[in-house]
């Protein structure tokens, strides 16, 4: 599970800013929004208020591009990194970026940094704690040489040949947990570590992504199970009571992506998987209508029961497994009930999963018994240089935020930022 979360120099982030899934002490709620790792109280949600091109979605593509970095390394040396920083400052237009993680897997802490460029991953770090902190290694790259230098800490031992192995594996592009994906070599520690982002920290979702294709993918392979999926939409008041999927394998389809090429009409009702199984994906609703069971092309669906299908297989996946899904916009094309409904679903009938998602529902700030101020978090831009603060509704002391205080009503006065502040209505155009 997620700790703690930050970013520096990365997009409209200009100062280091910090989220934390660390509770603070109130026990409201706790036995839904709260899980227990050792010592540690972490929360199961935040959710990210602000205006539009307030730093909220950067939050969630950091975590992502740290994911990426991890999981997919570069091949060579020449490869870009997707380095983005802070624009509105001529001090960071060039300076490095640095992320920093804290997260908890298998009962072991870690603390994990880097620090990189367009080029290369500068310096890199990682601590954990068993059960008092230490290093594991240090990385230092050679910017001239294009190499990279690993130090490991006292308490690791490892043979110099897999050090080497290590170093060599880990291009100056690359991290060294991704340069350890590519070797023979086996170092229990940093297994856990990368089984984390492998397993744990999944792929950012954003509100336009097609979910369909990925849970149909899910229920074809048997990581779902279209009953789970049918319980939940049927819950949520959709009429569906049973799902078809048809497939074919693009190897032997050619004809049909010529056809899709020519006219893409004629296999609209065709979804093409992302994954490496090659297969498109023909799904049908099945709705219950005077005990009959009605079949429609998934295409005739609304946009609402489309991502709301998707939807219900994500909450699939953080019921049955361990898993941190980053969602760009819950709520987008469902009703304001449901979000709250798929809210209080998670919440009810997670274990130790986790959800950071960005919204601009605010309706679900007057649910004052369902909501904790620790899980709710503002991004807001600075009069100085319009740089992004990030900051949690529990950092607000009495003075503003009181237990009676109406949340939604807060929110929209403006006084705890997060919102656009509109001028007059008239125009001389």
């Amino acid at each position: 599970m997620i700790i703690n979360f930050s970013i520096e120099n990365f997009g409209s982030i200009k100062k280091e800013q910090k989220i934390s899934f660390l509770a603070e002490n109130s026990d409201f709620l706790e036995e839904y929004y709260i899980v227990r790792k050792g010592k540690y109280r972490l929360l199961k949600l935040l959710l990210l208020y602000g205006a539009n091109a307030s730093g909220k979605t950067t939050v969630l593509q950091a975590l992502d591009f740290l994911r990426d970095l991890v999981l997919f390394p570069a091949s060579s040396k020449n490869e870009k990194l997707e380095y983005s920083p802070f624009m509105f400052d001529p001090s960071t237009r060039k300076a490095p970026s640095k992320l920093t993680l804290d997260f908890i897997h298998k009962d072991i802490r870690f603390d994990y940094k880097i620090v990189f460029n367009r080029h290369a991953i500068l310096r890199e770090e990682l601590k954990y704690y068993q059960p008092n902190k230490a290093t594991l290694y240090r990385r230092e790259t050679d910017q001239e040489k294009k190499l990279t230098r690993i130090e490991f800490g006292s308490k690791i031992k490892i043979p110099a040949q897999n050090i080497h192995s290590l170093e060599a594996n880990t291009l100056w592009n690359n991290t060294v947990l991704g340069g350890y994906l590519k070797t023979n070599i086996t170092i229990p520690e940093l297994q856990i570590a990368t089984d984390w982002f492998e397993q744990y920290l999944q792929p950012l979702i954003k509100s336009d992504d097609k979910l369909e294709e990925f849970v149909t993918m899910e229920i074809d392979e048997g990581r779902i199970k279209s009953k789970d999926v049918i319980k939940i939409l049927k819950k949520a008041d959709f009429n569906i009571s049973s799902i078809k999927i048809k497939t074919k394998d693009i190897s032997w389809a050619g004809g049909l992506i010529l056809d899709l090429l020519k006219d893409p009409d004629s296999a609209s009702a065709y979804h093409i998987s992302k994954s490496l199984s090659q297969k498109l994906y023909k799904i049908q609703l099945g709705h219950k209508v005077r005990d009959k069971i009605f079949y429609l092309p998934f295409d005739l669906e609304s946009s609402g029961t489309r991502r709301f299908y998707g939807l219900a297989g994500i909450l699939t996946l953080l019921l049955k497994k361990s898993v941190l899904f980053p969602i760009d916009e819950l709520e987008a094309s469902i009703h304001p009930d449901l979000f709250n409904y798929f809210i209080l679903l998670f919440l009810v009938n997670s274990r130790s999963s986790q959800i950071i998602s960005t919204t601009h529902n605010r309706e679900i700030l007057s649910q004052t018994d369902m909501i904790r101020d620790d899980a709710l978090w503002i991004t807001d831009k600075n009069n100085e240089d319009s740089a992004t603060e990030i900051y949690s509704f529990a950092h607000f002391d009495t003075s503003v935020i009181r237990k009676s205080t109406n949340r939604l009503n807060l929110y929209k006065s403006g006084r705890i930022g997060g919102i656009p502040l509109t001028r007059d209505l008239y125009l001389d155009l």
